[in-house]
């Protein structure tokens, strides 16, 4: 059996006195694109940040392609494998996009390197034209870009994107989705949350839907869609 890049089993986690994940456990396998879904507030974010070490479970274990994980910093997980694509971006806002960009390029894990400034640049041809402009002068889907460019440079195992189309525009949404679905087809894994339960079933081999900080759904994307009154109970579509 083919040891997964990501295991996390039951995971508790906590925001001061409130409990927010609740004996999570969960598998990405190498090469997996699995759809993370739930309304507001139901621990999705919360279980992104507690897999890659911004967050200390109060219990549980989070194994990174076999080797515990749990107890490390966020810049060993990353070191690891995992890329982090967070809500809100977090770019550098007095940087040039190629300064954003240059900062985050390096050799992966065993030394891969198929991410390079200009295969990114050619995924993201608008980024190229705005290559000296700094990042508070860019729209947010060319800071979302930007976001996913950056990541890629790493040159992960693992890709995780936090509500990646949030906020954008149609058209820019689209550009995203092509992206992932691009991503995905390069064999890198990937770990996505979005609102949209469409495009999400669309392109994910596994869904997992987070009710209450609890696994409510966790399976093929055909058998959530087929149910519309699970839909309804667990997404509210």
């Amino acid at each position: 059996m083919t040891t997964p890049l990501i295991a996390a089993s039951g995971l508790n986690t906590f925001y001061g006195e409130s409990h927010i994940l609740r004996g999570v456990d969960l598998v990405l396998a190498p090469g997996e694109t699995l759809g993370l879904m739930g309304r507001n507030g139901m621990g999705k974010t919360t279980l992104l940040r507690t897999i890659m070490g911004l967050v200390r479970p109060a219990s549980g274990t989070v194994t990174i392609a076999g080797q515990d994980m749990t107890r490390a910093p966020a810049f060993r997980i990353a070191q690891a494998g995992l890329a982090y694509v967070p809500e809100g971006r977090g770019v550098f806002a007095s940087l040039t996009v190629r300064e954003n960009l240059a900062i985050a390029e390096r050799d992966g894990f065993g030394g891969r390197h198929d991410w390079t400034m200009e295969r990114v640049l050619s995924l993201f041809p608008r980024l190229s034209q705005r290559i000296t402009n700094r990042g508070d002068q860019l729209s947010g889907g060319e800071q979302q870009m930007l976001a996913i460019g950056r990541a890629l440079l790493t040159n992960p195992r693992v890709l995780i994107l936090d509500e990646a189309t949030e906020g954008l525009a149609p058209l820019i949404r689209d550009e995203i989705w092509k992206t992932i679905r691009l991503v995905r087809d390069t064999g890198i894994a990937t770990l996505v949350v979005d609102k949209s339960v469409s495009e999400v079933t669309a392109v994910a081999e596994r869904v997992v839907v987070l009710v209450k900080g609890q696994i409510a759904f966790e399976g093929k994307p055909a058998v959530l869609t087929a149910d519309p009154t699970m839909m309804q109970r667990l997404l509210g579509v």
